[in-house]
């Protein structure tokens, strides 16, 4: 059983305890009040000479100590039912107790569990990097000609945000985005598609008008879904879209993005699936705060438009969590397929 089920028990008990000691007490109270008034009965029946006065003031005696010796038994009654709930409620304490730690336990195993699989992912990550870059220069031609190259165009950032419920600052990582590119080294080719309350339908009105070399989403997600707005002007819960169904859209389109970046909770799960339609993909291993998202992604879109490396930017966006004192900095994870290389692929490149 449940810590919270133990504790609603517990709660039950000590009232019923609590119940039972007061009536208990008030049934005490009126013994002694009957007791008090049956000896003041017996005390006027041998003061008094009249005959009938006497047998009135013996039959209320009589009558008190009834009434006495009745509250008596069912104060004996609530008092017994007071210790035995007393007995009960010290047995949910333990169990209670055992519980908690139980749940504690449990909590930090888990814990400790994605801690770990971070770990194992971040060396990966690491080892895939140092596997690259030992091939560095015999890969770099392949993968400037198999990606679709921005140089003779502007770098097409779509931007979609979705907190239907309010509770997520979308605009101001937009803005934050907007500001870091217009003060980059590269600032006049990137060109920025903003949507601040992004529905699926803008998702592929994005895709096929806009045809985006990064998609970047900024809202709520988990490692099976994405939820995007609806088309309706009050908050509201947003609309559940599936990872398979966003990483099909992201694939339906004749030429696919180069990046994908889900600035969202638990969604470096679905990394792994895009980067078989785009070459790369970023996605967040873990709940991620406000500001750590705002603050790796202002500097990521800033690394690029500087002219760095898609690992580059990466690497960067990280370091500046870091540097601001934020504790998520660990958490945004990139994924690549196996024929390009992040550390070798710039989505802006300087001009000649």
């Amino acid at each position: 059983m449940s810590a919270s089920l133990y504790r609603g028990q517990l709660d039950r008990k000590r009232k019923a305890r609590t119940d039972a000691e007061k009536k208990a007490s008030a049934l005490r109270v009126k013994e002694a009040g009957k007791r008090s008034d049956a000896g003041k009965a017996r005390t006027a029946a041998d003061k008094s000479k009249n005959a009938t006065t006497i047998k009135s003031k013996l039959s209320t005696a009589t009558r008190c100590e009834a009434a006495a010796n009745t509250a008596a038994r069912e104060a004996s009654t609530w008092e017994g039912k007071a210790a035995k709930y007393g007995t009960e409620a010290a047995a949910l304490e333990a169990k209670l107790a055992k519980a908690e730690k139980s749940e504690r336990d449990a909590a930090d195993k888990a814990r400790q569990r994605e801690q770990q699989a971070t770990e194992r992912r971040a060396a990966a990550e690491q080892a895939r990097m140092e596997n690259r870059l030992a091939t560095t220069e015999e890969h770099v031609s392949t993968v400037l000609k198999e990606l679709r190259a921005p140089k003779p165009e502007k770098l097409r950032i779509l931007m979609l945000g979705a907190a239907s419920a309010g509770d997520l600052r979308v605009g101001r990582e937009q803005e934050r985005i907007r500001a870091a590119v217009e003060r980059a080294t590269h600032r006049d080719l990137v060109e920025l598609d903003v949507h601040p309350a992004a529905t699926a339908d803008i998702l592929l009105d994005g895709l096929t008008r806009f045809r985006p070399h990064v998609v970047h989403f900024s809202g709520h997600s988990a490692e099976e879904l994405i939820v995007f707005e609806r088309d309706v002007d009050q908050r509201h819960k947003g609309a559940i879209v599936t990872a398979a169904a966003f990483a099909s859209a992201i694939a339906a389109v004749d030429e696919p993005p180069l990046l994908v970046l889900l600035n969202s909770c638990h969604s470096a799960a679905q990394t792994k699936n895009l980067v078989g339609s785009v070459p790369f993909a970023i996605g967040m291993s873990d709940t991620i705060g406000d500001l750590d998202a705002i603050a790796y992604a202002a500097r990521f879109y800033a690394a690029v438009a500087d002219g760095q490396s898609v690992q580059g930017a990466h690497l960067i966006g990280k370091a500046a969590v870091a540097l601001a004192g934020l504790p998520d900095h660990d958490l945004p994870t990139l994924d690549w397929a196996s024929d390009v290389d992040p550390k070798a692929t710039r989505l802006v490149i300087r001009p000649e």
